[in-house]
């Protein structure tokens, strides 16, 4: 984190997922809680995770390529050729949606929310 947002305003996060969460993990968040700061998800909330959607336009992108990618490398460049054809503004879309989705989650009250 220092490395990456060496200003000190980088925030981590995660979804809760049971590996996420698990006593290794959250241990080591609790030790290293005072080097960056943590924004706490509510628990299995994959719906808030922009990279979920993000992962998901890539894959199916990869999916649809023929000849299909057969060896790691050939993967990483058919994941980097996909990436690149992506619109500049590309993240815009679901980085402009969080409001939207922070609002249906608080109205489900934190279980799983239609947005």
């Amino acid at each position: 984190m220092s490395i990456v947002h060496s200003d000190g305003l980088g925030q981590f996060q995660h979804d809760n997922t049971t590996p996420h969460a698990s006593r290794v993990a959250t241990k080591w968040l609790q030790e290293h809680c005072s080097d960056f700061r943590h924004f706490h998800w509510p628990p299995k909330s994959p719906e808030m995770s922009i990279i979920e959607d993000i992962r998901d336009a890539l894959l199916h992108d990869v999916e649809k390529r023929s000849p299909p990618p057969l060896t790691p490398m050939d993967l990483l460049t058919a994941l980097q050729d996909s990436w690149c054809e992506y619109p500049p503004g590309y993240l815009r879309t679901p980085v402009e949606s969080m409001p939207r989705r922070f609002a249906s989650l608080l109205r489900a009250r934190g279980d799983p929310a239609r947005y």
